[in-house]
């Protein structure tokens, strides 16, 4: 007796073979994602040397990367999902 795989198993199983994962690929160089991603690495590595413990928290900048902001302008720590409600507010 075989079971049959429901769709939501298949969704979610894990690759079997890791050559079958699709490749993560950053944006190119100088794009605007970028800068905001080395800006977000910039402001945790920060945090580590200062040794705060962020677990569980996001580094949330007081003026959206998105908008123009950067780490000049502020950042804190706060909850994943306080800092990801937002959505650009």
């Amino acid at each position: 007796h075989t079971r049959m795989s429901t769709q939501w198993e298949k969704i979610t199983m894990a690759y079997k073979n890791p050559k079958d994962r699709p490749k993560q690929v950053n944006k190119a160089v100088g794009s605007k994602p970028f800068k905001a991603r080395m800006e977000r690495q910039r402001a945790r590595r920060e945090l580590d040397k200062k040794k705060v413990n962020r677990k569980g928290k996001d580094v949330s900048h007081n003026k959206m990367l998105s908008k123009g902001g950067s780490n000049k302008d502020g950042y804190r720590l706060e909850s994943p999902s306080k800092n990801r409600s937002r959505n650009g507010k």
